[in-house]
């Protein structure tokens, strides 16, 4: 078996780190360290932790498309499509983090990002595209307002992924499931 890339473990080494203990908090010291690479290759992979922030974001935007799509690969309905969004969700808080679940990566980094950083934009950028399923789903669920419904949804979906976050447990997004399932027109 081939060692992983000095890129793909300098990624993996920084997403560990900054799921666990903030992107503040981590420095790149213990990322190369964790990585088992040399500084050089950091900066030869990113140009600065702010490049290797970037990176992790994106990485976690793709992870959550990923379970997505697994979720949508066996939903039937649009229904079912609607809850795929949600159940994405659920996959993600029981990923089993080797330091527990602590919400969601992406607005835990964008709470540490300044406004205007370009990660925010990242992280938004995910959140509207979550939306945008949901009203998706909705539109073909035969929702009346897609886009408003779809707002609330995504509301429910955020404050159960906060509170599962501090729970560290996925009981809240399960609840959120349920609501969210009314807010649709399931019963």
């Amino acid at each position: 078996m081939t060692k992983p890339s000095a890129r793909t473990r300098i990624l993996q080494a920084a997403a560990d780190r900054f799921y666990a203990d903030g992107i503040s908090a981590t420095g790149i010291d213990a990322i190369i360290a964790d990585a088992g690479v040399a500084k050089m290759s950091l900066y030869n992979n990113f140009e600065s932790k702010s490049g290797l922030v970037m990176a992790y974001l994106e990485q976690r935007h793709t992870e959550w498309l990923e379970l997505y799509a697994a979720r949508l690969a066996s939903s039937t309905s649009a229904l079912e499509r609607v809850l795929a969004v949600v159940d994405a969700y659920i996959d993600h808080a029981e990923a089993g983090y080797a330091h527990g679940f602590r919400g969601c990566g992406l607005l835990n980094a964008a709470a540490e990002l300044p406004v205007g950083e370009p990660g925010r934009a990242v992280v938004a950028g995910h959140k509207a595209q979550v939306r945008g399923f949901f009203a998706e789903h909705l539109e073909a669920n035969g929702c009346a307002d897609p886009q408003e419904v779809a707002s609330h949804c995504s509301f429910v979906l955020e404050g159960a992924m906060a509170l599962s976050g501090l729970e560290g447990n996925s009981s809240a997004l399960r609840k959120a499931r349920t609501l969210i399932l009314e807010l649709a027109g399931g019963r």
